[in-house]
């Protein structure tokens, strides 16, 4: 590629500027265009091409979450919506439909591909040193291998490049770039990700993570470990899956123990960051806490404390840059376009959960489904990607031009059910059933004061051994293991634990798992690949079928039957891949 684009660099490459100082970077061509010649001269070229990556990425966050959620039961269209939204939904996509078109998935591997190929130039000419390169190689190396991901997903079969091009229309030489079947695909990721050379956060200080006009960068790269995880789910390799999902859980497990140290995705309490569904009258339904708890797990602000102990990897719109924040076009009904709403079956998903008793009350209805979702003018409007810009109480803009907000990738609990997901699979039942509700100590509990011998999985090597051991203030012998604050996913929302009959504690921990995403994790862009994931796993085309139908029953979607019909053939779960 010749040419690379700049045209939508983000608020990061403002950063690296910050960094360079005087230095410059780029000499801009007419037409926003940048001449490669004059580029990759330094170790400041390369962090700008990084980051411009970073920056077309973010140009696919609608069609992340159209794909990865229309798709499933627990996002619908509105009257607002056009063909080609509805025919997502229905599952009657047809080749023409641009939202099915691979090309901007290519359009950044191709991009994708030139900087791998630079950065190879610029270490062999020694422009930059051996980490610099092993970070910035692993980096665009594994967010290509995030995006192949997303097109095995999709399209089932798609071509498998790895090499520069000049543009994109190359890639249409079916001769030299064949379709590879998902599971060849997930093969080729496994090998070329496990073998990248850096997997690590960047340290602080260094280039690629800093902090400029209160946006820090540690977020905002790819988590290379999530991603093996995600592909050795995928392949089936459950202990490897495990593994790395594991190292990721113990990413703050150094140091000085402290409030990073024991709660960081590790989805235990912490003083000071409440992400729990509370209320200020313990059983009073109309007491429930909207200003802290759960809700600002996707309020609160970039960078913050807080929000680091949730998200592990999360990406920033801010008005002054490109690209500009598309999610408030697909679910704003003011100053958007509201084309997305929750659908009926999300909607009773959370009423159809009870909530923990207190004071002799049990309250009838998951709770986060109140902070999911919402009415605004009498309309149901998906919030999760709207705190930043719509005040949460009046329901109007912060301020109308100002469209801030934030792309949400990948948190700790998706960490959680994907880790328990595979060690489920690897036999561990109750383990996983642990972490879904009540945490290891509920899971493991000790009959009296002596937690020596409980709250723990000890005598399981890794990556299932861990240790939940609080013996209390008083407690003898004293116990503070680092999994001690650990209090699993359902307890933090205040719903009742899933009761697993001992006859088949695999598929409804699994089932239940699959639940729980729903509950926790809605229009984030996860529940098309979890449904997809285990009715391959199971060969069980109902496990989609049933649930779509369901969606389209509930919402009045005209042949609810025949989309149930198409989608018990498994040639239909995929888009039709047309250039």
């Amino acid at each position: 590629m010749k040419m690379l684009s700049v045209i939508k660099w983000t608020v990061f490459l403002q950063a690296i500027i910050f960094i360079a100082g005087c230095n410059k970077i780029f000499d801009i061509k007419p037409e926003t265009q940048l001449d490669v010649t004059n580029a990759y001269q330094n170790v400041y070229d390369a962090d700008a091409a990084v980051v411009g990556i970073y920056g077309k990425f973010m140009g696919l966050a609608d069609r992340y979450i159209i794909l990865n959620e229309l798709r499933g039961d627990l996002l619908q269209y509105t009257d607002n919506a056009d063909e080609n939204l509805k025919q997502i939904s229905t599952h009657s996509v047809s080749e023409t439909n641009p939202y099915a078109s691979p090309r901007p998935f290519y359009e950044l591997i191709i991009n994708c591909n030139d900087v791998l190929k630079h950065l190879k130039i610029m270490y062999a000419e020694k422009r930059i040193n051996e980490q610099e390169f092993n970070q910035r190689y692993s980096d665009i190396g594994a967010l290509r291998t995030f995006v192949y991901l997303q097109l095995g997903i999709h399209y089932g079969q798609v071509p498998y490049i790895t090499s520069a091009l000049e543009n994109v229309d190359q890639a249409k030489e079916a001769a030299l770039f064949p379709k590879l079947p998902f599971a060849i695909l997930l093969d080729s990721l496994i090998n070329f990700t496990a073998a990248l050379p850096y997997k690590d956060i960047y340290p602080v200080g260094s280039n690629l993570n800093i902090t400029v006009d209160g946006y820090p960068t540690e977020k905002f790269y790819v988590n290379k470990k999530v991603v093996l995880g995600d592909l050795y789910l995928w392949k089936g390799n459950y202990q490897k899956a495990a593994e790395w999902y594991r190292q990721v859980m113990e990413q703050a497990t150094i140091g000085v123990q402290g409030e990073t140290y024991y709660s960081q995705y590790k989805l235990g309490w912490a003083g000071g960051h409440n992400h729990y569904v509370t209320y200020s009258r313990a059983g009073d339904a109309s007491t429930l806490v909207y200003n802290d708890g759960w809700r600002i797990i996707f309020e609160q602000p970039y960078g913050s404390n807080s929000l680091n102990r949730e998200w592990v990897w999360v990406l920033p719109f801010d008005n002054k840059f490109k690209p500009e924040n598309s999610l408030i076009k697909l679910f704003s009904p003011v100053n958007g376009s509201y084309l997305l709403k929750p659908s009926n079956e999300a909607i009773d998903k959370w009423n159809n959960e009870t909530q923990r008793p207190a004071q002799g009350n049990s309250i009838p209805y998951d709770a986060r489904g109140l902070f999911s979702w919402k009415e605004i003018g009498g309309k149901p409007v998906v919030m999760k990607f709207l705190y930043n810009y719509l005040n949460y109480s009046t329901n109007l803009p912060l301020n109308p031009l100002v469209k801030n907000g934030k792309w949400y990738l990948f948190r700790q609990t998706h960490l959680h059910m994907r880790y328990s997901e595979a060690a489920n699979r690897a036999g561990k039942h109750r383990l996983a059933w642990g972490l879904l509700n009540s945490g290891l100590a509920g899971a493991y509990p000790s009959p009296g004061s002596d937690v020596t011998n409980y709250h723990n999985t000890l005598s399981e090597s890794f990556p299932y051994n861990f240790d939940a051991r609080n013996s209390g203030n008083t407690g003898v012998p004293f116990y503070r293991s680092d999994w001690y604050r650990n209090i699993g996913i359902r307890l933090r929302a205040n719903v009742t634990d899933i009761v697993v009959p001992a006859a088949d504690s695999l598929n409804t921990i699994e089932n239940a798992l699959i639940q729980e995403g729903a509950l926790e994790n809605a229009f984030e862009g996860t529940r098309w690949p979890d449904l997809l994931r285990v009715a391959l796993r199971r060969n069980e085309p109902s496990f989609i079928a049933d649930k779509i139908y369901s969606k389209a029953l509930k919402d009045g979607v005209p042949n609810a039957a025949g989309i149930r019909a198409r989608l018990m053939d498994p040639n239909n779960w995929y888009l039709p891949f047309k250039w």
